[in-house]
């Protein structure tokens, strides 16, 4: 019996050819700017902060809407009914997020003048690329419910991943 993965939900059909790297971020449009999103999952991870030295690590403790099988948000357009303080990153206010993303994210890698890395969807043409790249914790998370958060420590992920 085979099984199949759920669609990634990304829009990346219809864009320009590496409309990133002709554009300014802050000129995207919306449907451009969620195509950066390379469907890692790993920005719905539970960071720690270091109080001294403001380090950010990420966890394998996922955001309870978080699907650990497409590794996305399973409420995306309406996450923010369930978890307010969810971020919403745009150009404008991604110079004060980026430092928590992951090392890998597009918006942060565009946000410091990188390039994208070759397994990023946009350049390979497979959603799934992400995953063969090994870059999601697909299948590893632990759920924000069940996981104490003095324990968080304990699920620390080195990046990148």
């Amino acid at each position: 019996m085979t099984t199949t993965r759920p669609a990634n939900n990304i829009k990346r059909h219809g864009l320009s050819d590496r409309f990133w790297e002709k554009k300014p971020l802050a000129q995207l449009s919306q449907t451009e700017w969620e195509a950066l999103c390379d469907g890692c999952g790993k920005c719905c991870l539970n960071k720690l902060e270091d109080e001294d030295t403001g380090d950010v690590a990420l966890t394998r403790v996922a955001c309870r809407l978080l699907d650990d099988d497409t590794c996305q948000c399973a409420h995306y357009q309406t996450r923010h009914s369930f978890i307010p303080e969810c971020i919403v990153l745009k150009p404008e206010n991604l110079d004060t997020h980026a430092y928590w993303m992951p090392q890998t994210c597009a918006y942060r890698l565009l946000w410091q003048k990188q390039p994208l890395p070759a397994w990023h969807p946009l350049l390979t043409g497979d959603p799934a690329s992400v995953h063969a790249a090994g870059v999601t914790l697909r299948g590893q998370t632990v759920s924000e419910f069940d996981t104490p958060i003095e324990d968080w420590e304990e699920y620390i992920i080195e990046e990148p991943t």
